[in-house]
């Protein structure tokens, strides 16, 4: 490849970039199954400053629920 810049349009691709053989919604399914986004309320998400904390808390929060569950 050259140092020249290639020049390309907006609606082109550069023909290194080769998807012909590519299958679409190939991993759609397995991505629904382990993918789980949980949104936060802005009010809670003030308090947590990575989901490590969010993981953390709720882990302890499960952690008292069951030892004072009857």
């Amino acid at each position: 490849m050259s140092q020249e810049s290639e020049i390309v349009g907006d609606d082109e691709m550069r023909s290194e970039y080769d998807f012909s053989g590519g299958v679409r919604g190939k991993y759609y399914e397995a991505y629904q199954q382990a993918t789980n986004i949980v949104v936060l309320d802005p009010d809670v998400a003030a308090v947590f400053r990575d989901s490590a904390s969010v993981n953390e808390a709720l882990r302890l929060l499960t952690k008292i629920a069951r030892s004072t569950a009857v």
